[in-house]
């Protein structure tokens, strides 16, 4: 079964859907559901949008090409955004390796900005 099949599925479980009920999300049958579920139909870009809407995740996640479900950044407790990935922090480091920690602080929030706003884009 490939990955957006499984995690199709998945996710609908998670939400706690049934197939029909998914299917009237997304204006679909639930025979369209269960061949999409089971790789017996290739689902098209729009409807795995659609899919993706309703079972509240991101068309990258149900393709495989990202481990995070969730639409936005996660926020923790404190309403702090999640911490830099080492990636970014290798970009604030190289960016000015001379820098303060206080310059690295503030370098990691421009690199956290832009990955926002790449999200948003």
């Amino acid at each position: 079964m490939s990955v957006t099949a499984e995690r199709i599925k998945e996710q609908r479980k998670l939400k706690k859907l049934t197939q029909t009920e998914l299917a009237e999300l997304v204006n679909s049958s639930r025979s369209s559901i269960a061949q999409i579920e089971t790789d017996k139909y290739n689902v098209s870009f729009a409807m795995l949008s659609l899919i993706a809407d309703a079972l509240d995740t991101t068309v990258e996640y149900l393709q495989g090409k990202t481990d995070n479900p969730l639409k936005t950044p996660a926020v923790d407790d404190n309403g702090d955004e999640p911490p830099l990935t080492e990636g970014q922090k290798q970009v604030a480091y190289f960016i000015d390796p001379s820098a303060t920690p206080e310059e690295i602080e503030q370098i990691k929030k421009l690199v956290e900005i832009a990955k926002l706003s790449k999200h948003r884009l």
